[in-house]
């Protein structure tokens, strides 16, 4: 074994540094397992030499995407470092059990979360000690093919000189450290060593007493037998398989079975050689790992890997096998949390994991834990859509009864997804993600509910989600474009202004309204980037065409300003900017705030509005009278316009005109102009329509009776024409 060479000049790793904390994970290690190591090394030496692993234990730890199988080489060097007692893997696993994400947890580009440390953690225990058990099988198993071969020239020297070759061959079947027996081709049993023995129970005669062909277990693979047979007829010389046998107290003994083919001088098959390995302690071992790796350690529940596991499976069967989902997310769970503490909701999930489990009890069913407050449960069988419904009642019954945490009785509430099907059309991902719409469908519409996945609704959600994700791209790249609306004044049919209407042109769905994206881009917080630049672009274009057209008057160009533009605390100083860089007066700017956004409005958000109103730019209130805003507010709004929804005069496309809204129209227009403010109309889609509310003294007007939004280019063009 040789010792890295440390680099001469090295400076002394700081002891709270990433390169300290690594070396203590690494000196831990070496104290557990150098008692247990066949080295000529010491132990300062034998922790130098255990460094490089421990480094690379670090980076798989924090590899991304996470992959464990690297830790199989960790496992193969120990082997090589002659750590062969199995006393090392367990210590080796302890260490890394209650070390590795304490020291090199912060190692990475960024913490790792308690829950996904431990879950990698779990993952390289148990890939570490495959690679380990592997090498150590490997090495045994060379051991076992030498003492093969050794126990066949033993017994083919004891035909030419019987008494050396006989305690040659005694020493070492008596000796081995691995069982070994013989038996002729009928299988009769004929000797074993104490070691095979102490395998069975420590009861020669019961060995002795069975042939090699009842030692049969109902977990044997279907080939061990074909080998065995093959074999007794002299076509094979060998074979190796894995076999369990019960022990004489009924116990399950497992272990790796070497069988050779004896032949005698002249070739003819005369016995067979087996020679078995003990692994009873390395399977319960991969088995606790496994378990481990593949249950939640809060709630004991399945977790997402074999969850994903039974999901993949369903979804492969044939012969008519339909699946039921149901994706469970409790709700208001993070203010339980937040008001209680962690601990709390962790009792909360053990006891809601608790009833689950209970609701899933029938055969072909199963309750998994995604993470946080995220179940699953699964159904299987023939007919799956009845079934399916029925264990979401008994899901949302059983969460019904409060629960009792620290003298409080907590309610707790769940949505619902349902997916139900038939296996082999959609892959586990695609079921799981329709499942996760649903169920955001459902809380969406009050909660403590279940919903059935509806592919159409499931799709709007992808495009929604789609369209979010390539905003921003799309803003960088200029797939924003605007139209624009001609305003006109009632009296005389003139062009007054326009309003600027933002379109997406999207590469996959072509023109998008800005109902399709407005809405996100609030949400995601990209209306303030957006809104900038449709406000940049309206006022560059205002001011060309008064460059350009000062024959026909200024025109007044009309701005959409977003709720959440309204909190923005730059608004009044990147309006202000724009307007001077572009040296449009702020006369020529109209900035429209929907009704909806100003109710209730404190001094505070109505502070910018009348800075902008003060430097003179027209504040219009949009879609007025689709809020509940008390009309006496209006005397504290900084608008100089309202504009009415088109909602007030559609019945005024029909002839004669709804009497009930001329009265209500005459109402709002008589009392802005009473508070001096201008009214326009939008969706005037008549030539009717446009004569009544200049009857009632509307002044502006905008609709398709006029002009659709298009090109900036049009509005010269309906300049230089009757507008009416």
């Amino acid at each position: 074994m040789t010792i890295p060479a440390q680099a001469s000049g090295e400076p002394d790793a700081e002891p709270d540094g990433p390169e300290g904390r690594l070396r203590r994970f690494a000196r831990i290690w070496s104290r557990a397992i150098f008692p247990l190591t066949a080295t000529s090394l010491t132990r300062p030496e034998f922790e130098q030499h255990l460094l490089p692993l421990a480094r690379e234990l670090n980076g798989i730890l924090h590899a991304h995407p996470f992959d464990a199988s690297p830790a199989q080489r960790i496992g193969a060097a120990l082997i090589d470092a002659h750590c062969t007692d199995p006393d090392a893997l367990s210590s080796t696993l302890g260490v890394v059990d209650s070390y590795l994400v304490l020291y090199c947890g912060g190692n990475g580009p960024g913490p790792l979360s308690t829950e996904d440390g431990r879950a990698r953690c779990a993952r390289i225990q148990h890939t570490l000690a495959a690679g380990f058990t592997g090498a150590l099988r490997e090495r045994t198993l060379a051991e076992q093919e030498a003492i093969a071969r050794s126990a066949l020239t033993a017994r083919s020297h004891a035909e030419e000189a019987l008494h050396a070759t006989e305690a040659r061959f005694r020493a070492v079947f008596k000796d081995a450290a691995i069982g070994i027996g013989i038996a002729d081709l009928d299988g009769n049993i004929l000797e074993i060593n104490d070691t095979l023995t102490r395998m069975f129970g420590g009861l020669e005669h019961h060995v002795r007493s069975h042939k090699v062909n009842e030692w049969v277990h109902p977990e044997d693979s279907p080939q061990v037998w074909k080998y065995y047979d093959e074999l007794v007829r002299g076509e094979r010389e060998h074979y190796r398989v894995e076999k369990a046998y019960y022990r004489n107290d009924g116990t399950v003994l497992w272990t790796n079975l070497t069988v050779s083919l004896l032949r005698d001088s002249e070739g003819r098959p005369e016995y067979q050689l087996a020679l078995m390995e003990d692994t009873t302690e390395r399977r319960l071992l991969n088995l606790r790992l496994r378990y481990e790796a593949t249950h939640d350690a809060l709630t004991g529940l399945p977790n997402r890997t074999l969850f994903f596991e039974r999901l993949e499976k369903a979804l492969t069967a044939r012969d008519g096998v339909r699946f039921g989902l149901c994706y469970l997310d409790l709700d208001g769970f993070k203010a339980i949390n937040d008001s209680l503490g962690h601990a709390a909701g962790d009792r909360l999930l053990v006891e809601v994991a608790d009833r689950l489990q209970s609701c899933a009890t029938a055969p072909g069913e199963m309750v998994a834990r995604l993470g946080g407050d995220e179940f699953v449960a699964l159904t299987t069988g023939p007919d799956t859509a009845e079934e399916v419904h029925e264990l979401a009642g008994r899901i949302l019954h059983a969460l019904a009864t409060p629960i009792r945490l620290d003298g409080r009785e907590l309610s707790v509430r769940g949505s619902i997804g349902i997916v139900e099907g038939p296996s082999g059309e959609r892959s586990a991902a695609e079921v799981l993600r329709s499942a996760d719409i649903t169920m955001y469908r459902a809380k969406a519409a009050g909660g403590n509910r279940f919903q059935l996945a509806d592919a159409e609704a499931d799709e709007r959600a992808i495009t929604r989600h789609g369209l979010t994700t390539a905003l921003p791209a799309a803003l960088d790249r200029g797939e924003f474009f605007i139209e624009y609306q001609p305003l006109v004044h009632l009296g005389d049919g003139t062009v007054h202004g326009a309003e600027a209407l933002v379109r997406w042109c999207h590469p996959q769905h072509g023109v998008l309204g800005p109902d399709r994206f407005i809405p996100l881009a609030e949400h995601t917080g990209l209306i303030v980037p957006l809104g900038r630049w449709v406000l940049e672009e309206s006022v560059r274009q205002a001011n060309f065409w008064q460059e350009r057209h000062s024959d026909g008057g200024p025109l007044r160009i009309n701005v959409n300003l977003s709720p959440t533009q309204l909190h923005h605390p730059r608004l009044v100083a990147e309006t202000v900017d724009v307007l001077e860089r572009s040296g449009l007066e702020p006369g020529a700017l109209c900035l429209e705030v929907t009704e909806s956004a100003l109710i209730g409005a404190d001094d505070d958000l109505l502070k910018p509005l009348r800075q902008l109103a003060e430097m003179g730019v027209d504040i219009a209130l949009d879609d007025f009278g689709t809020g509940y805003s008390n009309l006496a507010n209006l005397r504290r709004l900084p608008v100089s316009v309202l504009k009415l929804d088109r909602s007030f005069t559609r019945g005024m496309q029909q002839h004669p005109a709804d009497p009930v809204d001329l009265k209500i129209v005459e109402g709002i227009v008589s009392l802005a102009h009473s508070l001096e403010l201008a009214v326009t109309v939008e969706g005037v889609e008549t030539g009717a329509q446009a004569e009544q509310l200049r009857r009632i003294g509307c002044d502006t007007a905008q609709g398709w009776y006029y002009a659709r939004p298009g090109a900036p280019d049009r509005i010269h063009s309906l300049l230089l024409a009757d507008a009416v």
